[in-house]
């Protein structure tokens, strides 16, 4: 119990720190929300307006259900994104990990509390925004008790999922200094196969399949998804499963790849 106490503070000291590091950095902070806001109506104009010119739907979505998908989709991104696989190529080419791995904490606990201080900050903006979605495009969902019960653990598991990933791509910056050109590979896949751009049953049958083997699908669509009440019967746990699967194979992946990186790191420029 002391080990739990003891995480406890830790986590609640780096929370503190980085709200306030989060708090100097308004102007980023504010362009990072932008994106996340915009994006997704951009997809949901679109396609409501590919649903009109299709006699009212399409795949199976109306104009409102569009926009319920598209809103879902904004605020479970919001929750589960990351972006530490930009930060650590300059972390590790330019020395400046040697001072984390001082720390009596793994580096990935304070990255975890950075995320999660950001969530809380920006939520200010994100959830009186949404509920202005909803009340423009009037979004309608039907979701059963036990699927809105079962989204929460799924998304835990898809913010786990993306942040393991995440973490295992920053990794590749101890083989390689061309970490931007896989980044945006990962996000071009993402943005195609983990149901940004449209619902996966939008895309061709072999995308779809591609997104079901991939993390992607179940990183972002699965629990919006389930949020929405679109995923019935044995699929909703057959969803949970391999969620746990890739949050599994994913915390593997950093455990492995970190121990084998910092054999091989060396502090330039410390």
């Amino acid at each position: 119990m002391g080990s739990v106490s003891r995480h406890l503070a830790i986590y609640q000291a780096q929370f503190k720190i980085w709200t306030a590091v989060q708090v100097q950095y308004r102007v980023a902070m504010i362009i990072w929300l932008i994106g996340i806001i915009i994006e997704p109506v951009v997809y949901l104009v679109v396609w409501s307006n590919v649903a009109a010119a299709s006699g009212g739907s399409v795949g199976g979505y109306d104009r409102a259900g569009f926009a319920a998908y598209f809103i879902a989709a904004m605020v479970v991104n919001h929750l589960t994104f990351c972006w530490h696989m930009w930060e650590y190529d300059t972390i590790i080419r330019q020395g400046l990990l040697s001072a984390r791995l001082l720390r009596p904490m793994h580096p990935i606990h304070a990255d975890l509390a950075e995320n999660l201080a950001y969530k809380v900050i920006t939520s200010v903006v994100v959830v009186p925004t949404t509920v202005v979605l909803i009340l423009i495009f009037k979004p309608v969902w039907q979701p059963q008790t036990g699927q809105l019960l079962l989204f929460v653990p799924s998304l835990v598991m898809a913010f786990l999922i993306q942040f393991f990933m995440g973490w295992t791509l920053a990794m590749a910056a101890f083989w390689t200094t061309r970490i931007s050109a896989i980044n945006r590979i990962y996000f071009l896949g993402k943005l195609f196969l983990a149901g940004q751009l449209s619902p996966l049953t939008l895309l061709p049958g072999w995308l779809q399949t591609a997104a079901s083997i991939s993390p992607f699908r179940w990183m972002l669509s699965f629990p919006v998804e389930l949020l929405l009440g679109r995923v019935e019967g044995t699929a909703v746990y057959t969803g949970l499963l391999a969620q746990f699967i890739w949050v599994t194979l994913g915390f593997l992946a950093v455990r492995t790849i970190w121990q084998a990186g910092v054999r091989r790191y060396s502090a330039f420029g410390s």
